[in-house]
């Protein structure tokens, strides 16, 4: 998989919204998840312009911290409207250079893994909040 701008250091402010958007994701009901990124987007209230883009990045970031704490992605959680309930190629991506993933970004087996991921991390992220 390519290499890309996925390794840039996150700024304070996609640090801060990466904890708003963990702090949401724990506190969704089950049932309404997962979530899309437009969702995500409104319910934290973000306004153009970039907010898919905003919350793709913070995404990464708690990518980047589950990984590092051997715990689920919660970043599982969240998919694209347009990609048939998977997220965004650049969830697969990263776990790719995580070392989390060894596949392409559609298919059987990226649908496989995210429902592994998706699954674990409902079980973890979401049952923990309660």
């Amino acid at each position: 998989m390519p290499h890309d701008a996925h390794d840039a250091p996150p700024t304070d402010a996609a640090l801060t919204l990466a904890t708003q958007v963990r702090t949401h994701l724990r506190a969704c009901a089950a049932d309404t998840l997962p979530l899309t990124y437009k969702s995500l987007a409104k319910a934290l209230d973000l306004q153009p312009p970039h907010t898919i883009h905003r919350v793709t990045t913070a995404l990464e970031c708690l990518m980047r911290e589950d990984v590092a704490a051997g715990v689920p992605m919660i970043a599982a959680l969240v998919t694209s409207r347009w990609r048939g309930g998977l997220p965004a190629p650049g969830f697969f991506v990263l776990a790719h250079s995580l070392g989390r993933y060894d596949g392409e970004v559609e298919g059987a087996a990226a649908e496989a893994f995210h429902r592994r991921e998706f699954d674990a991390a409902l079980a973890y992220w979401v049952k923990a909040a309660r």
